[in-house]
């Protein structure tokens, strides 16, 4: 089952982060939201929840510096 551990708020920021995570091998699904179509839901499997979060965490912390 996938689940959504974050919603970028464009394209752009939705596959750099798909393209990190992936690179840490992880699968990773992108999707456009409804509510707002700039936006995008970043899926991961729900078995890998745990892990994906520590690493998006690190990824999302080196973006803000």
């Amino acid at each position: 089952m996938w689940t959504v551990i974050y919603i970028a708020p464009n394209a752009k920021t939705a596959e750099r982060i798909q393209e990190k995570l992936t690179q840490e091998g992880f699968l990773v699904k992108l999707r456009q939201t409804n509510i707002a179509k700039q936006q995008y839901e970043i899926l991961v499997p729900e078995s890998e929840l745990d892990e994906v979060q520590e690493v998006l965490k690190d990824i999302l912390h080196s973006s803000h510096r």
